[in-house]
């Protein structure tokens, strides 16, 4: 069970619940319960949502805006930055040369 509860635990939970609210309270203390998880979940997604798109939007404007490198080389399945000093290849966004630690030039 999730965050180390045991199911007589829910049954201890549940019995001092009935005793504090009582009987007829129980189902809209429920309800209330649902609805705020519900919301809670419908107000995640939004985020999530209007998360995914601006960071899409920023890449799409990036991709643009961002003019090809003239000492970028295709290395296998990617663009790859020549280190000036050791010569090794780097990934396209390295900013130090992953072998010898050179700071490497756009």
């Amino acid at each position: 069970m999730p965050f180390g509860i045991q199911p007589i635990h829910l049954v201890v939970l549940a019995v001092v619940a009935l005793l504090i609210f009582g009987p007829s309270r129980l189902p809209e203390i429920g309800r209330g319960l649902g609805k705020a998880m519900t919301e809670f979940r419908h107000s995640f997604r939004e985020m999530n949502e209007s998360l995914i798109q601006e960071v899409q939007k920023s890449e799409e404007g990036q991709a643009v805006s961002d003019p090809p490198s003239t000492n970028r080389v295709k290395s296998g399945s990617f663009l790859a930055i020549p280190c000036p000093q050791c010569g090794a290849t780097n990934p396209n966004q390295a900013r130090f040369c992953n072998s010898c630690g050179t700071k490497l030039t756009e």
